[in-house]
């Protein structure tokens, strides 16, 4: 599944990606997250998400990865998560630029493949409620920025 979007942050664009690159904002955001635990910090963390489609539910343990960081600019990330029965796997992207007025655009990307059980008996959720949890996860990200 890929996902793409732009969210316009009423911030300098410094603040946005310092935010968007500290996982414990990111997991105060973050739909699901129970834990983060960072382990080389500004490089690789461990997540532990609760993530339901419909009845399915599942706890994925997942290993994040920042592969890229260009400062105040953009950043890549690569995920890979556990629970049991599936796999997840995920990249996404982000990339900040001056707005109008002193904003800035925040432009993303994720591609995120599910295999396993969950996929399976979830798969016409997955769309869905993917772009609804994407969608809480930056009007909570705008507000904690922005208030």
């Amino acid at each position: 599944m890929y996902f793409e979007g732009t969210v316009n942050i009423n911030a300098p664009r410094e603040k946005v990606f310092k935010f968007l690159t500290d996982p414990d904002f990111v997991a105060q955001c973050a739909p699901g997250v129970k834990e983060m635990v960072v382990v080389v910090p500004n490089q690789k963390y461990q997540a532990v998400a609760a993530v339901g489609f419909g009845s399915v539910s599942a706890e994925f343990r997942t290993d994040v990865d920042f592969v890229e960081i260009v400062l105040n600019d953009r950043a890549k990330v690569k995920a890979h998560g556990n629970a049991p029965g599936s796999a997840v796997d995920a990249v996404s992207e982000m990339f900040v630029t001056d707005g109008e007025n002193g904003t800035t655009d925040l432009r993303w990307t994720a591609d995120i493949a599910v295999v396993g059980s969950i996929a399976s008996v979830a798969a016409r959720l997955m769309g869905p409620v993917t772009k609804k949890l994407t969608g809480m996860f930056f009007e909570c990200v705008k507000g904690k920025i922005e208030g």
